[in-house]
């Protein structure tokens, strides 16, 4: 039987002691299935919908719990930090400059993903005289929709005087 991520992520926190607070499980649920890179403020919404008197405090604690253990990734993205828990798996992501979507990229390859990046990690940071060296790969442009808005707008006729 194959886990689902969510699985998984409930299993590891049991092995690793922690508490399964419901409201920590529903952080759980919400990272393990997002494929859009959330924000603590976003994965905050979702939980405050079957848990209203979830705190913030309780978001950001359960993620930087996530983070330690190597469960989450947190990109920077701008001004914001976003999350993927689906795959904490170092892979690169396609990041659009105009609204922020980021996209998961995998690297076909006789390694791998994390294989390739993890191997790439070691050999540039043991050359710089770096420890513990977490690749983090960003390729960053314009979406197909942000495009199409940009194009959109080039069509449209100036505003009436």
């Amino acid at each position: 039987m194959v886990a689902t991520r969510y699985d998984h992520l409930l299993t590891r926190l049991r092995q690793d002691g922690f508490r399964l607070t419901p409201q920590r499980m529903a952080v759980l649920r919400v990272l393990s299935a997002d494929t859009g890179h959330p924000t603590v403020e976003q994965v905050y919404d979702r939980v405050r919908t079957d848990y209203p008197t979830t705190s913030l405090a309780t978001i950001y604690k359960t993620i930087d719990m996530l983070k330690g253990i190597g469960e989450v990734l947190e990109l920077s993205v701008g001004e914001s930090h976003r999350y993927d828990g689906r795959d904490p798996r170092p892979h690169p992501h396609l990041i659009c400059e105009v609204c922020g979507t980021i996209s998961d990229l995998t690297l076909d390859g006789p390694l791998g993903d994390a294989a390739l990046l993890a191997a790439a990690a070691l050999a540039i940071g043991g050359a710089a005289g770096y420890q513990d060296v977490r690749p983090q790969v960003e390729f960053r442009g314009r979406c197909a929709s942000c495009q199409a808005s940009v194009a959109a707008d080039a069509l449209a006729p100036p505003p009436a005087l």
